[in-house]
């Protein structure tokens, strides 16, 4: 296939063909028209990380109108869990599609979110009594998250922590912990929003029990229990540099909040549905939270969020206080529950630490060889690198960038992220094979090798990837 031949765009899903191909420059020709009606037409804060115009994708790739085929290691930022364009999916919103696109469930209730409610009820951390509440986005179930604690326990503070990112509205951006892209500008935040230490165990050096009691006593000294309704916290971080915390971490600070009338909220919206090889990362440290936001992997590509925790805590909201015209789509409730049955019958669980498994071998091989590897970490299909100087253990955003950069020039899609801007982070869809995921792990190998011996300044592009967003 060539761009001159592609006539029209190939069928999606798992019919693509399974490959890497480059049949033009990155970007091609059609693709620069595209982004030239892109830099025309949408606003300049709109950026975007890879230079082409995607017209399908399925299993592990993505085409663009020029007919290459990039190996997908992001699933747009860890949205396609279960694959592109799934069967389960299509065949559900289709059916649904057929029915009604909308009715409002405020005004005329459905089965369908009901169903999504009670499926999220099951799935989640806990054998408590559950309830759940639906929107659009991983920014608007926090939002919804922190009104709820808060309408709970009568109190006003939140805190957040260290390398979080939460979401882009207003509340979201004050929880979140990076300046730029995210806030620069945009102020003023929120109020009554702080900020606790993380456990990072690559810089910090400390065990779980002992950044947990230091990320205490910053609360309790400059917050206090007696005026915080909720702890938010990622169980690994995303935007932030999938920053795995120290064993014990977590469960402290859930102990703490159960023995002072605080509620532990667990942002879930990058870690949740399988992705961790488990199906939320609670589940990995043993933790259960009071309320647990989800989105992203939970509806296929669709916009779907959720709100889920403890039934006492869920009702204390007013009648009306919580929704959203929006919220709930019955189009998006039809494809979460396809895809809530695909991680369930599929072995979606079990292919993500399968594919942990992968990335975690080859990109210690890898950095056995190559210092500049600071540290390989994540769990299951969640798995991320952190570029350093290898004289001095300093975050090295230049080469981070370069190195995305030049695998999307060989096709290769991988997505950067981390408060210093020096991680590159693997989420694959789980409907990728091993033979694709390999070879990708192979393009990023030679393009490390071709960074240290080149003299040639093959990684020094003019532009670096534009900064994803969760």
């Amino acid at each position: 296939m060539t761009a001159a031949t592609l006539t029209a765009p190939p069928l999606g899903g798992p019919t693509l063909p399974q490959e890497r191909r480059l049949v033009t420059a990155i970007p091609g020709p059609r693709s620069q028209e595209l982004l030239a009606r892109k830099a025309a037409a949408v606003s300049a804060g709109v950026g975007h990380t890879v230079p082409v115009e995607a017209i399908a994708a399925g299993g592990g790739v993505v085409v663009d109108a020029d007919g290459n085929s990039f190996i997908d290691l992001g699933s747009g930022i860890a949205v396609t869990t279960v694959g592109n364009a799934h069967p389960r999916i299509v065949e559900a919103v289709q059916a649904q599609v057929a029915q009604f696109t909308h009715t409002c469930f405020m005004i005329s209730p459905y089965e369908s979110y009901v169903a999504v409610a009670e499926a999220l009820n099951r799935v989640t951390p806990g054998d408590h009594a559950k309830k759940s509440a639906l929107f659009n986005s991983g920014a608007e179930a926090v939002e919804n998250a922190v009104k709820i604690a808060r309408k709970y326990t009568g109190k006003p503070a939140v805190v957040a922590f260290d390398h979080g990112y939460h979401g882009r509205t207003n509340l979201t951006m004050a929880l979140t912990a990076k300046a730029m892209p995210y806030k620069s500008g945009f102020g003023p935040f929120a109020s009554e929003i702080y900020r606790a230490p993380l456990s990072y165990p690559f810089r910090d050096g400390l065990s779980g029990p002992d950044a947990a009691a230091r990320a205490i006593s910053v609360i309790e000294k400059q917050v206090g229990a007696d005026n915080l309704a909720a702890v938010i916290i990622e169980p690994i971080q995303g935007e932030g540099g999938f920053i795995v915390p120290a064993d014990g971490f977590l469960p402290a600070l859930v102990e703490w909040c159960r023995a002072n009338g605080v509620v532990f909220i667990a942002d879930e919206v990058q870690t949740g549905f399988a992705r961790t090889g488990a199906m939320f990362a609670s589940d990995v440290f043993g933790i259960v939270p009071d309320l647990i936001t989800t989105a992203k992997g939970m509806a296929g590509g669709l916009p779907l969020a959720a709100v889920t925790g403890r039934a006492e805590i869920m009702d204390a909201s007013h009648l009306g206080g919580l929704g959203g015209t929006y919220g709930g789509n019955p189009i998006a409730c039809a494809a979460a529950l396809a895809a809530i049955e695909a991680f369930e019958t599929e072995g979606l669980i079990e292919r993500a630490r399968e594919i942990g498994g992968i990335l975690t071998e080859r990109l210690r091989t890898i950095q056995a060889a190559d210092p500049r590897l600071g540290e390989v970490r994540g769990r299951g299909a969640m798995v991320a690198v952190e570029f350093v100087d290898p004289a001095t253990g300093a975050p090295d955003a230049a080469l981070t960038a370069a190195v995305a950069k030049a695998c999307i020039a060989e096709g290769v899609i991988v997505l950067t992220c981390g408060t210093y801007g020096n991680v590159i982070r693997f989420l694959p869809p789980l409907a990728i094979g091993d033979a694709l995921l390999n070879e990708g792990l192979d393009v990023l190998a030679s393009v490390l090798d071709e960074s240290r011996t080149d003299s040639e300044p093959v990684l020094a592009g003019d532009d670096a990837p534009t900064p994803t967003a969760d």
